[in-house]
């Protein structure tokens, strides 16, 4: 394969990289419990996915610390 004659400069390589770019995930809403969440998966806070309960979620309990 041929290699490049010369060393690209820094300006060239990054109008290169101009366009790699992090997207932010679009998000949808729970039908059960109206908390944003990744579509097409399982709501981490109900358990809840297309109206139906698929999975238990335990509920933490807050520790209260007593001095």
């Amino acid at each position: 394969m041929p290699n490049p004659k010369r060393q690209h400069s820094r300006q060239r390589q990054r109008k290169r990289r101009t366009h790699y770019k992090a997207s932010v995930a679009s998000l949808g809403v729970c039908s059960n419990c109206k908390k944003s969440i990744l579509p097409h998966r399982v709501c981490p806070f109900c358990g809840f996915y297309k109206g139906k309960p698929v999975i238990v979620v335990e509920k933490e309990e807050k520790k209260t610390e007593k001095k």
